[in-house]
């Protein structure tokens, strides 16, 4: 080995040629360091993302999507997405909320004892529902929840309060209101409960739609609810045919209803005119009578032997001054003269 030789000017040599580099290093740090400096200076917010600046681990902002400033080693920033999600309950998550490297994984199945919840009438039901929901306050949620796996918590917070809930609501109506009339309902007064208790928590979370999904019996009665369901169907195929049937009835009746009304009322005007009409007629007779009684006696004594022979077919006058008790008439019946019109 060559003895040390201390640099005395010129160049280095062999072994002792990286020492030309040495004064660079300082540089070279301070460069690299420039350069993180820098890229600590901004971020990018993706859209279906916002953005929690925390400043020395205090709450500072929540920036929307885009390309933001930040103080580098002050600021520190968390992203929370904000998209909406589905949880398919009690089934578990659905394919929205599968993990990115696994998103073939089928939905977990819950068994027909997980979904069964007891009604008001004392009958139970197998109910399933889904829940839509999103982080509408992401520094709350932060707050609420660690950092990583924050969604994986927010889940499990969801599902036991959505249960709770839904046990409660179903448990207030009977088996047929709860498949039946009461089902939106149902589904309305839940989301708003659900929102209730996500709110007392203060979880930054906001439900944004729940819809029941199926509500049917437990396979152990449902052969029963079939025959019953038949028969209420039965029941309603009836009542539309009979329905149908009063629809086509009832027109008619009234119809002929009105008719005998109008015939009623036609023939009480009528009956009511002529009455009015010989009312009118007797009392003109009347006052005729009273201004000539002797006059108005003779004419209607006249009127009503007119009225009297105009009914008799064969008619014999005799005259008032005739002095005979037995006069001579032709008792023999006249013959019938021939009618021209007759065939001989």
């Amino acid at each position: 080995m060559e003895p040390y030789r201390p640099y005395r000017g010129g160049t280095f040599s062999g072994e002792d040629a990286w020492r030309r580099f040495v004064p660079l290093f300082p540089w070279l740090v301070a460069a690299l360091l420039i350069a993180w400096l820098l890229s600590g200076l901004t971020y990018t917010v993706a859209p279906y993302e916002q953005a929690v600046v925390l400043r020395f681990g205090k709450y500072l902002a929540t920036t929307p999507p885009g390309l933001h400033l930040k103080v580098p080693l002050a600021d520190s920033v968390i992203k929370v997405s904000v998209e909406e999600r589905s949880i398919r309950l009690p089934a578990g998550p659905s394919l929205l909320n599968a993990p990115a490297d696994n998103l073939s994984a089928p939905p977990a199945i819950a068994s027909e004892e997980e979904t069964l919840m007891l009604t008001g009438d004392l009958n139970t039901a197998s109910v399933e529902w889904t829940v839509q929901w999103k982080v509408s306050e992401p520094e709350r949620f932060i707050r609420q929840f660690p950092a990583r796996d924050g969604e994986r918590f927010a889940e499990d917070l969801l599902a036991t309060a959505a249960r709770t809930v839904m046990n409660r609501l179903v448990g207030d109506y009977s088996f047929d209101e709860v498949i039946g009339p009461k089902r939106d309902a149902i589904a309305v007064a839940a989301r708003d409960d659900l929102q209730r208790i996500l709110d007392s928590y203060e979880s930054g979370l906001a439900i944004t739609g729940l819809q029941m999904q199926r509500v049917i019996p437990p396979d152990r009665v449902k052969p029963a609810f079939d025959r019953v369901n038949a028969s209420i169907q039965e029941k309603q195929k009836l009542e539309n045919e009979a329905e149908a049937t009063r629809n086509q009835l009832l027109p008619r009746a009234r119809a002929a209803r009105d008719k005998l009304i109008r015939e009623a009322e036609g023939f009480a005007a009528r009956r009511k005119a002529e009455a009015t009409g010989e009312i009118e007629a007797l009392l003109a007779r009347f006052q005729a009578y009273q201004r000539a009684p002797d006059l108005t006696r003779q004419r209607l004594y006249l009127e009503t032997m007119q009225d009297v022979l105009q009914q008799v077919r064969d008619k014999l006058i005799l005259d008032a001054d005739l002095k005979q008790i037995l006069p001579l008439m032709n008792l023999t019946p006249s013959p019938t003269p021939p009618n021209p019109n007759s065939t001989p």
